[in-house]
């Protein structure tokens, strides 16, 4: 067992619980800033500082394992910029990220963003890509974001990096990217009904036989 303290109050739990389940063994009933559990969605992010060390620290609570007095406090919601935009509307260019987004040219290089970010992205190097309208790099060093917001609590120019990386994501997918015409003739026969009776018979299948076609299943490469 080791001492945590939650919000302030001291408690002790199993060295081996990670931050989300250690709250969970004090009786703390998780109702939000807690989603898939996996480190994917972004939902936990997290706030701590080890006693007798003054550098404050972040990460995703299901992903962080306690320590020996670890001062906790949970950060479920981060306020990014989130500008509206119709996506036909806008063009890859370099204007549409001055217009949108503008406070990513204000970024000092101070790294904070990279450091903070649960998932090790190059977040930094992916704002400098955003500057230079380079999409396609800029949608590849983002790709694994999880949007929880970590790296723009730490940043000191206020950017919205999540929400510039899925611009860029955007960006690429509609303008940039080459057309698959396999999803787009497979779109075509799902919205003629091609699949309608397959899809039916699979739905009254038990779930165990449903799982097994899927393990089982054909992976194209």
């Amino acid at each position: 067992m080791v001492n945590v303290y939650i919000l302030g109050k001291k408690y002790k739990v199993p060295e081996s619980a990670t931050i989300m389940t250690a709250m969970e063994y004090a009786g703390y009933k998780l109702v939000r800033g807690c989603g898939c559990r996996c480190g994917f969605c972004g939902a936990c992010a997290t706030v701590y500082r080890i006693k007798g060390t003054r550098e404050l620290k972040v990460a995703l609570a299901c992903q962080t394992q306690v320590v020996e007095d670890m001062y906790i406090s949970l950060l479920p919601f981060f306020p990014l910029i989130k500008e509206l935009y119709d996506i036909d509307g806008i063009k890859p260019d370099e204007r549409v990220m001055m217009h949108l987004y503008p406070e990513i040219y204000s970024c000092i290089g101070c790294n904070a963003c990279t450091k903070g970010c649960p998932q090790e992205l190059s977040t930094m190097q992916y704002i400098a890509y955003a500057q230079r309208a380079d999409y396609e790099k800029c949608a590849e060093a983002s790709f694994d974001c999880v949007m929880c917001g970590i790296c723009s609590s730490r940043c000191p120019a206020g950017i919205s990096h999540p929400q510039t990386a899925i611009l860029a994501r955007r960006l690429y997918g509609k303008y940039i990217a080459p057309a698959s015409e396999h999803v787009v003739t497979r779109v075509e026969e799902i919205e003629k009904g091609s699949f309608d009776e397959e899809l039916s018979n699979l739905m009254n299948k038990p779930l165990e036989q449903i799982k097994e076609l899927y393990n089982s299943r054909e992976i194209e490469v």
